[in-house]
């Protein structure tokens, strides 16, 4: 009986340390990673190659992992001061979408993407702005969206980052610059309505004088217009009498004196 005890009593003596290395040696050693993630291995400091998802196996203390996720990171770039091509001053900000294609070249060629990428916007933000007029800027969004795009992705490309897109948020203009485009949006829209009104007038003249050339050859026209007015008036509610005169009263008026 003492000897069983004495067994259970050593057996118990090795469980317990075995146990406690156990739990520490498992969580270093046995990793898991979700589908979005990716883990870079370094074995003494050597790359192995890039694992994932699922179940990742490590050797403690000789292999380390770097966790990369593959989502798709958004940089909020800060309000920048630029000089426009016309020399107008503004304050522009900006937002960037990038992930992560590569995650080796991301771990192992710049010392941190996130960073790296934020700076570069900014930079080439305050370059490719500063080459635009101010309209092109109010007007073609789209177009400067996409250069930036282009010039930030080829920058950042070898380090294994992706740009998928670029939106510039905000155009903020000095105070007297505000003014001075509304005083031209102002002076604009007077000239368009100065343009339509002579326009309305010229449209105008052309269709009475093709009516002066139409009732020139049928005077009886211009009997009926003048009955026409007659009964447009008196339908409104007054006490005006109307005496309808002959037209052909005035014919020898309007042909002019005779000729000698």
């Amino acid at each position: 009986m003492e000897q069983i005890i004495a067994r259970m009593f050593n057996l118990t003596a090795w469980t317990v340390p075995i146990i406690i290395l156990a739990a520490i040696i498992l969580p270093q050693a046995i990793r898991i990673l979700r589908e979005y993630e990716r883990g870079v291995i370094f074995r003494l400091g050597k790359l192995l190659s890039a694992k994932g998802p699922g179940l990742i196996i490590l050797i403690p203390v000789v292999d380390r992992m770097v966790k990369m996720d593959l989502r798709v990171v958004t940089i909020d770039v800060s309000k920048q001061e630029v000089m426009t091509r016309d020399n107008v001053p503004a304050t522009v900000d900006a937002v960037v979408y990038f992930r992560i294609v590569d995650p080796i070249a991301a771990v192992i060629k710049v010392e941190n993407y996130y960073k790296a990428t934020s700076l570069i916007a900014q930079t080439t933000l305050r370059s490719v702005l500063g080459q635009a007029p101010l309209d092109d800027l109010l007007s073609q969004r789209e177009t400067i969206n996409q250069k930036l795009q282009e010039i930030i992705d080829r920058q950042t490309e070898p380090w294994g980052v992706k740009v998928t897109a670029v939106e510039v948020k905000d155009v903020a203009l000095p105070d007297s610059m505000k003014r001075a485009m509304a005083k031209q949006a102002e002076a604009e829209r007077e000239r368009r309505a100065k343009i339509v009104n002579a326009e309305g007038e010229f449209q105008a003249a052309e269709k009475m004088v093709q009516a002066a050339a139409m009732i020139s050859k049928e005077p009886i026209a211009l009997q009926l217009r003048f009955l026409q007015t007659m009964r447009e008036i008196s339908s409104e509610h007054n006490t005006t009498t109307f005496l309808p005169i002959p037209i052909d009263l005035f014919t020898p008026f309007m042909k002019g004196p005779p000729k000698a």
